[in-house]
Formats: structure tokens, sequence, C-alpha cells
């Protein structure tokens, strides 16, 4: 049954621990803007920050999949230059940034960068943040991530009839409309209390929890997606080569903001402005200030247009763009216009930065005609951040874009063709060769913005469980990505005052999703006698997004407030 008196006062009273220990990355900042970033710092930790999510829907019957972005699609698993390369840190930072240690040989044919240190699990100093003006109230202090997985199982598992007895209310309010839900045992995956649990579902962006599951499984964490430009065949031309890094930056150091605040060493993006000029610099030694400019788009396959391309949610999908194809590369919008063409337009920003440099370009720069050759002399390269942390920014702040990328690399990485369909074919066998039930479940994209992907509550709260399970740390970032509530990217402007959930801020951590009448929530939550539970809620309702949101929220808040038996 739902917690009493002293169970309250037992949440109060550990509550800041546990989400400490529990949820919140350490090092982690949270600030007044609704979003996080981790400080500086030696070894690897925090996560990009996320502004408000969710907040449109697409007049076009797909609605938004709360994310708002792009990457592409064209060509494949063809090695092109990508053999052994001198060892270096990545463009544009200063000194190394903990992952960032010397680059080893890329892998064939995927436009990634092992790092040569391995994959771990995020973590660092904690650290109390400031207080959140936003929020109201201070943000917990944060811990070690997930220290109370450890613990967590020492206190009693809620019983169905506890949860039942907790959630009734709140699951009945008619805002919800039609819902499906699943609450488990973050420790053992084990299903606790639920309806509809194994019904497919429209998962809208809680897709990016599939995702980013089966992406960090297939890939080394510490994998970076390389930018690289190469010689052409002939004196005088040069290739810029697609890695399929869609936040690839033009703009200056001091102007990089993710959602909304500055960038850190570890989050920082790659600088096409650093490429330009190792470019420049290397032509220039050699003696050449002339040259023609081709880019090669061959990492990917298939149609660049996404079934529910808007060119605001999501632009076309290729492995070349800066600044994820935006028009203003500086927008804060959720759904921000995008350029037409966001190859030729990284091109064009590419030729004109080196000029700047003394290098002329003669005539437009043009798609290639072959890919580049796998030996062809590199004359300069730029890394993202790991897979890691572009896995925690996507997540946070629910990005199209950089989930299509992640998408197509794990493709890669599973020899599938880096399209929608190749990406869909391998996020949803490498889950079922994790064990994941994959009954009823349908992908069509990595994003969510896709109506017609399903997904049943049960698969999401597995996913879950499987990012906090002590045999898969390197999963730990779909944990560490997630916003929190009151707090962090999509949730950051939800779990307010005077909401009827304000007592769960802090204490939830939860993918949001979004399309037209339909809402979901997938994430973890401790509980009032410190278990860790995760949950999804999928909804569909003719109530407007907020209202079903604020519903949902309320159902999240009694489980954070009970202990349920």
């Amino acid at each position: 049954m739902g917690a009493g008196v002293g169970a309250g006062d037992r949440r109060r009273g550990t509550a800041a621990g546990l989400f400490g220990a529990a949820l919140l990355v350490a090092g982690t900042v949270l600030t007044s803007g609704g979003g996080a970033y981790a400080q500086p710092s030696p070894s690897p930790g925090g996560h990009s920050a996320g502004h408000g999510e969710d907040g449109k829907h697409d007049g076009k019957g797909g609605g938004r999949g709360d994310g708002r972005d792009d990457g592409r699609g064209d060509g494949r698993g063809d090695d092109r230059g990508r053999g052994a390369e001198p060892a270096r840190n990545r463009a544009g930072d200063a000194e190394p940034t903990g992952t960032g240690g010397p680059v080893g040989q890329a892998a064939p044919g995927t436009g990634t960068t092992p790092s040569s240190t391995p994959p771990t699990a995020p973590s660092g100093t904690p650290a109390g943040p400031p207080a959140s003006p936003a929020a109201g109230r201070p943000a917990p202090p944060a811990g070690a991530v997930l220290a109370s997985a450890e613990a967590g199982p020492a206190a009693a598992l809620p019983t169905s009839q506890g949860l039942q007895q907790a959630l009734a209310a709140a699951l009945g309010d008619r805002n919800l409309g039609t819902v499906s839900f699943a609450v488990a045992d973050a420790a053992g995956g084990q299903l606790l209390y639920g309806s509809g649990e194994n019904t497919p579902a429209t998962p809208a962006s809680t897709t990016k929890l599939a995702t980013t599951v089966a992406a960090l499984s297939l890939i080394p964490a510490d994998t970076r997606l390389t930018t690289r430009v190469v010689k052409g065949a002939n004196p005088g031309e040069i290739t810029l080569v697609g890695g399929g890094d869609p936040t690839l930056t033009a703009l200056s150091p001091d102007q990089v903001q993710i959602g909304g605040l500055p960038a850190d060493a570890d989050t920082a993006p790659a600088s096409l402005d650093a490429l330009a000029r190792q470019t420049a610099a290397a032509l220039k030694a050699a003696g050449t200030t002339t040259v023609k400019l081709d880019y090669d788009l061959s990492l990917y396959a298939g149609n660049p247009q996404h079934k529910n391309h808007d060119a605001a949610n999501i632009a076309l999908v290729t492995p070349l763009m800066v600044d994820e194809g935006k028009v203003d590369p500086k927008s804060r919008e959720d759904a921000p216009a995008r350029v037409a063409d966001p190859a030729s337009q990284a091109a064009d920003a590419f030729a004109a930065l080196l000029k700047a440099q003394g290098v002329t370009v003669d005539g437009k720069a043009k798609p290639a005609v072959a890919p580049a050759a796998a030996t062809a002399p590199v004359l300069g390269r730029v890394d993202s951040p790991t897979v890691a942390r572009l896995v925690e920014r996507l997540l946070t702040t629910s990005d199209n874009t950089l989930a299509e990328a992640i998408a197509r690399q794990a493709a890669l990485a599973a020899h599938q063709p880096a399209s929608f369909e190749g990406a869909a074919t391998a996020v949803t066998q490498e889950l079922a060769r994790l064990g994941v039930p994959m009954t009823g479940v349908v992908l069509g994209d990595g994003s969510g913005l896709y109506p017609g992907n399903a997904i049943p509550p049960a698969v999401l709260v597995q996913l879950l469980a499987l990012a906090a399970s002590d045999q898969h740390p390197t999963l730990r970032p779909v944990l560490t990505g997630l916003p929190i509530a009151g707090f962090t990217g999509t949730l950051g402007k939800r779990f307010g005052a005077g909401s009827g959930s304000a007592e769960a801020a802090g204490l939830v951590r939860a993918k949001t999703g979004s399309l037209s009448g339909v809402n979901t929530l997938a994430g973890a939550v401790v509980d009032a006698e410190g278990r860790l539970l995760t949950f999804a809620l999928m909804t569909k309702t003719t109530a407007s997004a907020d209202t079903a949101r604020a519903a949902m929220d309320r159902v999240v808040a009694k489980l954070a407030g009970c202990g349920c038996h």
C-alpha cells in the first residue's frame, strides 16, 4: 500500500543521498536554465546539457519524437583512407580530455575512431551543485552513478497489491486516455506490476532507449566519429570525408552551446575551423594554395529522407553536416529550420574556412564521384566527443539528428547498411542477442519520429534494467543521459511547484516521448524504501500534451513516494 508518514519521512531523510547515489552523474552542474553539463575533469564523466523538450507537435500526423534533429544515408562499409593514422588528441583540445588520449587506427568502413583507452562507465568526483532557481529548491548532491543499485536489493520489493493501491487514483486520470505501463525492479528486471505491459504501443522518443542500448552494446563507448580531409585522385584535388558526426561545428568555441549552456572539454564538438587549419597548413607546406574540393558521402546508404521529414524536427540524414544542418547554428528552438542540403552546406563552409587560411577552392564543391581511396594521404582530421558522451547528449536533449547518426553507427558495427532500414535491423538483432523480448517490437527509425514504431512497456523497462545491470557497465550512459525531473533536459520544466508531482523532482530520471496524441515516459526512480525501480508509461489521448504529461508525472510521483508493500 502507499507509504505512510513514516515512509515519507524516510524518503525525505534519504532522498538527496539516494538521488546522488542512484541517479545523478558525478560532477554534474544543474542550472536555472534547465540544463546540465559536466564540469571539466581529467576523468570521463558528466553529460551534455539539455533544455526543455517535447514542446511541439508536428501537424503531419507523425508529430515530433520530442527530439529535434537529424543525420543521413549514402553507401556504407567501404574503406576510404581509414587505416592507421598519426596518434593525436581531438583537434581543438589544448589538453587531453580523459578519454581523448592517443587515437588508434580507425575502424574500417565506419568513420569512427576507437580511443586507446578501454571503455569505462561515466564516473567522477562527487560535487555539490548550486541551487536551481528555476526549480525553487537546491539540487541534491551528486555522487557515484548508480551506487544504490548495489545497496537497493536490501530493501524489500514492492508488491503488486501495494503498487496497485498506490497508483490506482493517478492511473485513473481521464487525461491519460488509453494507458499501458510497467514497473520493474532495476536490480534484476523482475516485472512487479503493469497493465497492457506486453501490448505494443507507439513509443515516440522512448525509441531512443532501444537505439542507445543497442549502440553501446555494439560500439566501444570511447569511440569517436572522425571527419577527415584526404588528397584526391589527381594533383590539386582534396576530399572532405563525412564520418557521420552531425555535431561537427562551424562555430567558434566561445559560441558553442549544448542545450543552451557552454560545452565542456568532454562534450565540446569537433571544429570545422580546426579541420580547415590543419588542411591549409598541410597544403601550404606542400606548396599548394589552390585546390578543387569534393565531399564523400559514401558512409551511409539508402534514402536520406525520414518518412516524417519536415526540415525542422529532422533534416536529410547525411554523414557530413555542420551544426546538425540548422539554418541558424545558434538557434535554441526545439524544431529549428534545417538547410535543404546539409552536406553541401558543410562543404561550402569548409571552403570558406580554407580561404580564410590562404587556400582558394576553385569552383563549387561537389559530391565525390567515388569513395576516397583507403590509402589516400590524410591532410586533416577532427574527432567528435566519445559515443558515450554523444549518447548522453541525445537522450538529455532528445536529439533526433544525433539519434539517427548513432543508429547508423550501430548498423555499421553490425555489418548492416547505414540506412534507416539497416539501423533498425541492427538494433533489433542486438537487443534480441542481449535477451530483450522482441515480440511486437517494430522499429522504423532510431529517433522515434516514425509513428509506426511499436514497443511494449515491458520491453522499455527491460532496456532500462539492462542499463542498470552490473553485467553491462558499458550501457550506463543510457541512464546517466536521462533527463532529471525538474532539473535537466526535456524534464527541466516538469515536476514543478503546483504540478502535483513536485516531491518527485530530483528522484526521477526518465526519457520523454511525444507525437500527436501520444505521450510516453520511461525511466528510473528511487522509491521511499530506497529501491531503484524502472518504469514505462505509454499513453494515447485527446488531452493536450501538457495536460497528459502532468498526469503521467503524477503517476511517477506516487511511485517515488511509496514503498508499496
